[in-house]
Parts: C-alpha cells; structure tokens; sequence
C-alpha cells in the first residue's frame, strides 16, 4: 500500500506543482507583451489562462501534502527531520503563491483588461480595495518574477529533499 501512497503522491506532485510552476513563470514575460499593446487581445488572453491555470493547479495542489502525509504515515518517517523541513518550506512555498503571486496575477489582468476602471470600481490602481488589495504599477512583473522564483526554489528544495532524505535507507 505504500506503494501505491508514494505513487499517488509523486502523480500529484507532477501534475499539480508542475503546471503552476511553468504557468506562473510564463506570466511576468506575458504580462510585459499585454503591458505593451493592453488592445492585443491575444496577449490578455494568455494572461488570463495563465492566471487560470495557477488558480486551478494551486488548489489541486492539495492533494500534495495530503498524499505525503499518508505516504510519510506508511512509511514510519513523520517524525524525520527532512520531512519536518519539507513541511515547512512546502508551507512557505503555499504561502508565497497564496499571498504574493497568485493576488498580483489576478490585479495585473484586471488592470491590463481594463476590468478594475470606469463604471467597475476602479481603485486608484489597486484590485478590489480591500485589504488583499495589490497594487498595480510598472513594477508588476518584475516583482512576480521574483516571487515566483521564490516559489520555484523553494519546491526544487523540497524535491531535492525528497529525493536525498537524509537518514534514509536507500544508500543514495
């Protein structure tokens, strides 16, 4: 059965982390080419399947941790130290796109769409107006840039965790 825990962990890894990790990489270079023609409707298209996709998959991304608390259960290691620090920067890692990506996405294709003006409630350049409210400036998609690096740093570092567990009986 622990096979099977680990297989459906490794699955939803892929087919979770992976598409966010790639989509929300290709927003910042996007989000410039909308910046520069807002009328291209192609470009804004992009973005809003981009932005989609990170919403999807991050929510799908549950069943990460779920299946890696069941597999780390299976496999008698909940107590590890390199899963401790797997949990931790996986949470970070939710917490990074949760907060600083996933906000200034949804921000920067209301502003580029022109959904957050005239008649709609513009913001004086913020999303909404309440308090997740992100600003949206010229500094956009350098600063998503970042914070998706962080994002994907912070996941290769728990893959590599993963993988080499230190303790662990495979040799490797």
């Amino acid at each position: 059965m622990t096979k099977f825990f680990l297989t459906l962990h490794v699955l939803a890894a892929i087919l979770a982390v992976g598409p966010v990790t790639v989509a929300a990489s290709m927003f910042p270079p996007a989000l410039r080419r909308a910046q520069a023609d807002p009328r291209d409707g192609a470009a804004v298209a992009s973005l809003r399947l981009l932005q989609r996709i990170c919403s999807v998959y991050a929510f799908v991304g549950v069943a990460v941790p779920v299946t890696g608390f069941v597999t780390a259960g299976s496999l008698g290691v909940l107590g590890s130290a390199w899963l401790i620090a797997s949990i931790i920067i996986t949470m970070a890692a939710a917490v990074v796109l949760i907060v600083l990506v996933l906000p200034r996405q949804e921000a920067a294709l209301a502003a580029v769409s022109g959904e957050g003006e005239g008649g709609t409630g513009d913001t004086g350049g913020q999303q909404g107006g309440g308090a997740g409210a992100v600003a949206v400036g010229e500094h956009t998609g350098a600063q998503l840039a970042m914070y998706t690096g962080i994002f994907n740093l912070l996941w290769v570092t728990v893959t590599v965790l993963m993988i080499i567990r230190p303790g662990s009986t495979t040799g490797a």
